[in-house]
């Protein structure tokens, strides 16, 4: 057999991923920068971003445990799956098309993770809408300039370090985020890749 079946650690991966988000949270969290951010960001964008993730992470750790069961399928003949129903049919004697099948199997389990990489893509354009509205809103204050008071100046410049602010913390929220977040479909894709392949070198073979 060309591709040998890899031991599956899947859900432990997971949750190791899982809990350094979590532990990357609580630092986050304890250092004050999230209020900063929050506080900072008059425009709730960053909000927005990082309750997007919180669900999309959720998500993801649900795609994992069924995927696990995917792969776990292969040995635990008990599991009623997708990779198991297609593992039966495929070994039994007769005319099946196992190759399309495959396929469909292939396409019926990736599209699970269509939903995620939506999110990734929401994440990062949020991010840039932020730095765009941070933007207009560090601009908007230089028209209304009449005199060079001292005063007036002191004041404008407050309000476009906010406007700078607000470009600032969504570029980057949007950033970690969605980085962090197809980081964590990557790894499913890996696992899945690795299983499907595991199932072409196998099936090939006996045919």
């Amino acid at each position: 057999m060309l591709i040998e079946k890899k031991k599956n650690h899947l859900l432990l991966k997971a949750c190791l991923m899982l809990s350094l988000v979590l532990f990357s949270s609580y630092l986050v969290v304890d250092l004050g920068i999230l209020s900063l951010i929050i506080e900072s960001d008059r425009s709730k964008i960053s909000l927005i971003i990082l309750s997007i993730y919180v669900l999309a992470c959720a998500h993801w750790f649900y795609i994992s445990i069924n995927l696990d069961k995917e792969i776990s399928s292969l040995e635990n003949t008990n599991n009623q799956t997708l990779v198991r129903s297609f593992v039966d049919k495929a070994s039994e004697e007769g005319s099946y098309d196992y190759k399309n099948n495959l396929d469909l199997l292939q396409d019926e389990l990736s599209n699970r993770h269509a939903l995620g990489y939506l999110a990734v893509d929401i994440l990062l354009k949020l991010g840039l809408t932020g730095t765009v509205i941070g933007f207009i809103l560090m601009l908007l204050p230089i028209g209304e300039i009449t005199d060079f008071d001292p005063k007036i100046l002191q004041k404008l410049l407050g309000t476009m370090s906010g406007g700078m602010a607000v470009a600032l913390y969504t570029t980057l929220t949007g950033l970690v985020t969605s980085m962090l977040l197809k980081f964590q479909y990557f790894l499913l894709d890996s696992d899945l890749s690795n299983t499907l392949n595991y199932l072409a070198s196998k099936f090939n073979d006996e045919k």
